[in-house]
């Protein structure tokens, strides 16, 4: 049933209730595993793929970890190496190879799957036991799948032209996901995926073919929601450069002009890029790797200076793009800072003031509680006090997650984060998320710019007063992280 007039709603799909909410990567087994073993001949191991009709054969090994042999593995490490059949597998398999449990989420794993750049995951049960293999295929049928021949168009994309008109295509992509009633989580999940494959696409076409450009010597970070993989369609995508340190500074300069070009680039294809925020065609953002050390250890030591808060929690958010464009990319200032930050009583005290200190707005809603028309800005108002949060409780307890959810489950039950808060804070994400990408859908449907700023009247009595008790949990967490942490931040 539709809203009044002025109401943002969105229509769901009709096949939306026959999707499971939350489906783990065990529904999407289909063969029972090919397994081999470690002394079995290369010649050995492809029969059994073609008697099995697989691509694949896991192979134990005897620490009880998987190595894998794949078709793509026979191609490469034998027939282009000009090694005979009769090699033993275990000559050319690798150390152990990636493994999900069977119950990691099905989008878990297919982040997994494409960061990683695998052709296919083993599959374990809690006992270790090998169920079977997931591989890009088998996850068409599942709705987070539903993005993966995009991602494959713009990966393959020949010319800057053709990325834009396929990544023009992101906001019907985030728009149909809402649309089937998928977990808010699950829904930005996807459109990073996406994102990140635009930004290697428009880094390989505009940056890694100039002559004076190397891919190998920098490492592209992406920055702020993508970077979490928290992206909404009103998301700016932020970036930062780490660069080797054999690079000269005419060079820097050279790499920072085809990053702008490629700004211009992503601009075109529909991407938010601020020029005034944290991009890597600044060098603010984009410094070798000895200059973020440097950097970073002086905003550790006068984190009020050169606005050294705002410098770690961008960095703290930073996660590395690897993809197929580098074996081994430049090491990350971000796990860098995490045990100095640790080590430094004083910055750390800070550093929580600071994430403190943006305080989740209850004066705000007056308009949501007596049902007058407002507006409510649910970023600045209400995320970003909890994102603040789930960063320092992360960083408190040494963890190098950087997504919200996932950071909020790694200090659960630690000293300043109780397991029911953190529970009340993943909630309130999920909840704060579904109605923003809602309200986002319904403005990009009815041809209006999405935003984080929401018009209180435009949204149903039910999201309005999920909103203000979302704000009030948020409030609620603040106040009681302020007063233990007297008590528990040396």
């Amino acid at each position: 049933m539709n809203g009044p007039p002025d109401q943002l709603t969105v229509a769901h799909r009709r096949d939306a209730a026959r999707t499971p909410a939350s489906r783990t990567v065990a529904d999407l087994l289909r063969t029972e595993p090919v397994t081999g073993r470690a002394d079995m001949t290369v010649r050995e191991a492809a029969t059994l793929m073609t008697e099995r009709d697989q691509d694949y054969v896991v192979i134990p090994l005897p620490d009880h970890g998987l190595g894998l042999l794949t078709d793509a593995d026979i191609r490469a490490r034998v027939v282009a190496a000009g090694r005979g059949l009769d090699t033993p597998v275990g000559d050319i398999v690798d150390g152990p190879a990636f493994v999900v449990d069977s119950r990691t989420s099905a989008i878990d794993a297919l982040t997994e799957l494409v960061d990683r750049d695998l052709t296919v995951i083993p599959v374990r049960d809690s006992d270790g036991r090998v169920l079977g293999v997931v591989g890009a295929s088998d996850f068409v049928a599942d709705p987070a799948g539903s993005s993966m021949p995009l991602r494959e168009q713009i990966s393959r994309s020949q010319t800057v032209e053709e990325l834009q008109g396929h990544a023009r295509r992101i906001p019907q992509l985030v728009a149909d996901l809402v649309r089937r009633d998928r977990p808010a989580h699950e829904v930005t999940q996807v459109a990073s995926l996406i994102f990140d494959a635009v930004v290697l696409r428009g880094l390989r076409l505009v940056v890694d073919s100039r002559p004076d450009v190397d891919p190998a010597a920098y490492t592209w970070l992406s920055l702020g929601s993508n970077a979490r993989r928290e992206p909404v369609l009103s998301s700016d995508v932020d970036s930062a450069v780490v660069f080797d340190d054999s690079l000269e500074t005419a060079e820097l300069d050279a790499y920072r002009a085809a990053f702008a070009e490629l700004d211009a680039v992503l601009r075109g294809a529909g991407l938010a890029v601020d020029t005034n925020g944290a991009v890597a065609s600044k060098p603010l953002f984009s410094r070798t790797r000895t200059q973020w050390q440097t950097a970073a250890r002086a905003w550790i030591d006068a984190p009020l200076e050169n606005r050294g808060m705002i410098f770690t929690s961008l960095i703290l958010d930073g996660r590395p793009l690897f993809g197929s464009r580098r074996e081994s990319p430049v090491p990350t200032p971000g796990v860098e800072m995490i045990g100095a930050l640790r080590a430094d009583p004083r910055t750390m005290r800070l550093l929580l003031e600071e994430s403190l200190s943006t305080k989740a707005r209850l004066r705000s809603m007056r308009d949501v509680l007596t049902r007058r028309p407002g507006a409510f800005d649910v970023k600045a108002n209400a995320l970003t006090p909890l994102i603040n949060i789930a960063r320092w409780v992360a960083l408190s307890v040494e963890s190098t997650e950087v997504n919200t959810r996932a950071r909020l489950q790694a200090a659960s039950g630690s000293a300043l984060l109780t397991d029911d808060d953190a529970t009340t804070l993943t909630e309130v994400f999920d909840v704060l998320q579904r109605v923003r990408l809602r309200y986002q859908v319904a403005q990009f449907d009815r041809g209006e710019t999405p935003t984080d700023v929401l018009e209180m009247g435009r949204l149903s009595p039910l999201d309005r007063s999920l909103v203000a008790q979302a704000v009030r949990e948020i409030a609620g967490v603040q106040r009681r992280m302020a007063g233990m942490s007297h008590y528990q931040v040396n």
